[in-house]
Formats: C-alpha cells, sequence, structure tokens
C-alpha cells in the first residue's frame, strides 16, 4: 500500500494562500486588461451580440443550432449594455 505524507507535513501560511489563489472559481478572479481593450470591451459584446443576431438570418437548414445563437446574441447584448450602463453610471454620480 501506498501511504501518503502530507498529513505529517504541515502547510505554510504562503502555501495555503497559493492554493486558495488558484482554487478560485475563474468567473471570481480579477482579470487586469489594457486600457484601451477595457473601453472597447462594451463595444465587442454589442457588436458580436448583433452580428449573431444577424447571423441567425441565414441559418436555414441547421433548426438545433437557431436557439444557441439567438441566447449568445441575446446574453452578449445583455452583457454589453450592462458594462456599459454600469460604467457611465459610475462616472455620472462622480459630477
Amino acid at each position: 500500500m501506498m501511504f501518503s505524507d502530507t498529513a505529517r507535513k504541515p502547510a505554510t501560511l504562503n502555501q495555503t494562500r497559493a492554493s486558495a489563489r488558484r482554487s478560485k472559481p475563474l468567473l471570481s478572479r480579477k482579470i487586469w486588461l489594457p486600457k484601451a481593450l477595457y473601453a472597447l470591451l462594451p463595444y465587442f459584446y454589442l457588436t458580436t451580440g448583433v452580428l449573431a443576431l444577424l447571423a441567425t438570418l441565414y441559418i436555414s437548414h441547421w433548426l438545433w443550432l437557431l436557439p444557441h445563437y439567438l441566447i449568445f446574441s441575446v446574453a452578449c447584448l445583455h452583457m454589453g449594455t450592462l458594462i456599459y450602463r454600469r460604467r457611465h453610471r459610475d462616472r455620472n454620480d462622480g459630477d
């Protein structure tokens, strides 16, 4: 039998913090973007949503694909407007 020796070695505080940092879900991590990409992010979502919505007009044979395109386009439009409104709300509240 193979026994693990991890129970005998106490973990240091740095190791515990590093493992907790790695175990965070991807959506709750902070992502640092360059300022230009950060400013263009809502417009990227909006254009992607509009393009996906327009792409549904050309889908004729794959009916199983149509709902996925619609859900993706609505999600992109929702995220784009949400990010845009939050950024402009924060700017207007400061005035």
